[in-house]
């Protein structure tokens, strides 16, 4: 498995937080930034992330800003991406079953860092029930390729 990790300015120290839990969990794993101190625009990192999943080069990416909707709303520019913005467990163990998401969006200022392991642990450890859910994610895909 290999995940593209990313955050803006609001994100900086729950990435670096999810560095260490990916590191911990021997997950092999690219960490894109952002790396400053001042104000950056989230989709210089977003959008970077998700276009690195949807080519193959990543199984999955982690992205995070200070709400993750500004890095959810980036990813899901990119075709292929399926970025779920999650904040509890149980969504990011459905959104992984039922949606084949593929990236994960969170918000620094919206959970601690405990959370965000769970959740990260979660994300990961799931796999696609296909299914019943396959048609509604084919859907999803067709969609886009028009």
């Amino acid at each position: 498995m290999r995940v593209i990790l990313a955050s803006d300015h609001g994100g900086q120290n729950l990435r670096e937080d999810i560095a260490n839990l990916l590191e911990e969990m021997n997950i092999e794993f690219e960490d894109i930034g952002c790396d400053c101190e001042g104000s950056v625009d989230y989709p210089d990192y977003g959008i970077p992330a998700a276009e690195r999943v949807a080519s193959g080069e990543f199984d999955f990416g982690i992205v995070i800003c200070g709400t993750g909707i500004g890095m959810s709303i980036s990813a899901n520019k990119v075709k292929g991406a399926r970025c779920a913005l999650v904040h509890d467990v149980f969504s990011a163990k459905a959104t992984r079953q039922h949606n084949d998401a593929n990236i994960l969006a969170m918000g620094e200022r919206v959970i601690g860092p405990g959370l965000a392991r769970e959740i990260v642990t979660t994300f990961l450890s799931e796999s696609y029930e296909g299914g019943r859910h396959a048609n509604r994610v084919e859907k999803m895909m067709a969609y886009e390729n028009q």
